[in-house]
């Protein structure tokens, strides 16, 4: 017997939100990203009317303005939308336990054993669907498939407030003639290398060779193969579980674009005080280091290294994270955003081998000094005690990543 696993989204969720607080501007063009006059400034989310004017998610609020003079920009309010997310889980939690959020809109459920007292798939996402925008005033768009990977490709397919039913009969007239960039984690660089090969939708992709996909992509290639053939079977995790930590980061999109090395090290500095703040709180200490830039004309490219030691130490994770950056960056175009993550942990209780060729002195020293740094800022906010050099451009780096910066649980896998 099948699964049963819907996905549901709520459409234009941050925008939809502001709009149900906010009525008089519920039939204008409406954006949520920040404030025009800074540039913490690129759309998060837009309503319907303003994807009718071109804006997209992601771009600069200066071109989104240009394409709609009329933008009324909301800036975000995180506390509302964690609030409504709640909201929405608790309505999911009325028909499963294995409800797993996919970031703070989106989440999957498993519902197969609740066909016998709600009805099939169907007939659960659509009362889903009514009883959100009965409920809360924002609607909804739900998949619903035998697997997670069709089950979102459900819910992206027809918007807004819609529910799609991708079966074992159905998906390859539904499916296959998508765009292979459809699919789920087939990004933009993935896409172009799908289009090298002659691969341009999610049937070609299928019915590509899987040895081939595996001699061109490694193991990425098999897990594509799979996706577009249907063959996942990830469970939905169950709402109250604990997932391990895999990885722990943060990202900022940057007042103004950075220009060079120095406003590189700046930014850097106060993401891996944040990066290693939330590690020790957790009693953490990471061997995998992550830095991901995307320049302003929005492509992105990320790069990864090891430590020689597990390290909690901010000091050492902004080093780090300098030097890879040097190592891959060639400043072909100004950067917008950055992030770092740290990944590999081991808890900071359990015995690790100690380097005789480094200076373990030190580097207690320097453990202590983040320990005192932590305790005051808890006390007296982030922004009690600074690094000198953080202080030559304040505007760049008076921002506080772990408080401020909205971290959701998206990664698939």
């Amino acid at each position: 017997m099948d699964r049963v696993i819907l996905h549901s989204d709520c459409n234009c969720f941050y925008a939809s939100v502001e709009c149900l607080y906010h009525p008089e501007i519920r039939n204008k063009p409406v954006a949520v990203g920040g404030e025009p006059e800074h540039r913490h400034g690129i759309i998060l989310t837009k309503n319907q009317i303003a994807k009718q004017y071109g804006v997209k998610t992601g771009e600069p609020l200066w071109k989104a303005m240009q394409k709609c003079p009329s933008l009324v920009i909301v800036q975000p309010n995180y506390s509302l939308y964690k609030r409504f997310s709640q909201l929405t889980r608790k309505i999911y939690l009325d028909y499963t336990d294995r409800v797993e959020p996919f970031g703070i809109d989106e989440a999957w459920l498993d519902v197969t054993g609740s066909t016998r007292l709600c009805g099939g798939g169907k007939e659960i996402a659509q009362e889903i669907n009514r009883r959100i925008k009965s409920e809360l005033g924002i609607t909804v768009s739900v998949g619903v498939s035998w697997n997670k990977i069709f089950a979102k490709f459900g819910s992206d397919y027809k918007k807004p407030d819609a529910v799609t039913v991708i079966a074992r009969d159905n998906f390859k007239d539904i499916v296959w003639p998508q765009p292979a960039e459809d699919l789920l984690y087939v990004g933009p660089a993935t896409k172009r290398k799908l289009n090298g090969i002659g691969i341009h939708t999610v049937g070609e992709l299928a019915e590509m060779p899987q040895g081939y996909l595996h001699s061109r992509f490694g193991k990425w290639g098999d897990v594509l193969h799979d996706f577009a053939n249907g063959l996942d079977f990830s469970p939905v995790e169950k709402y109250d579980s604990v997932r391990a930590v895999k990885s722990i980061g943060n990202s900022t999109t940057t007042i103004r674009d950075l220009k060079t090395n120095e406003d590189v090290k700046m930014v850097l500095f106060v993401l891996a005080e944040s990066v290693g703040r939330r590690m020790r709180e957790q009693g953490l200490k990471g061997r995998g280091l992550s830095v991901s830039v995307r320049d302003n004309q929005l492509c992105t490219v990320t790069k990864q290294c090891k430590f020689e030691e597990f390290t909690s130490i901010s000091l050492e994770i902004a080093d780090k994270a300098f030097w890879l950056f040097k190592q891959f960056y060639n400043w072909y175009h100004p950067i917008r955003s950055i992030g770092i993550s740290v990944s590999d942990f081991a808890h900071d209780n359990v015995p690790t081998q100690i380097d005789l060729y480094h200076n373990e002195q030190q580097k207690m020293r320097m453990e202590r000094l983040d320990n005192t740094l932590d305790v005051l800022k808890r006390r007296f906010g982030n922004f009690c005690v600074q690094r000198a050099s953080l202080l030559e451009e304040p505007s760049l780096t008076r921002f506080n990543p772990k408080d401020e910066n909205t971290i959701h649980p998206v990664g698939y896998f």
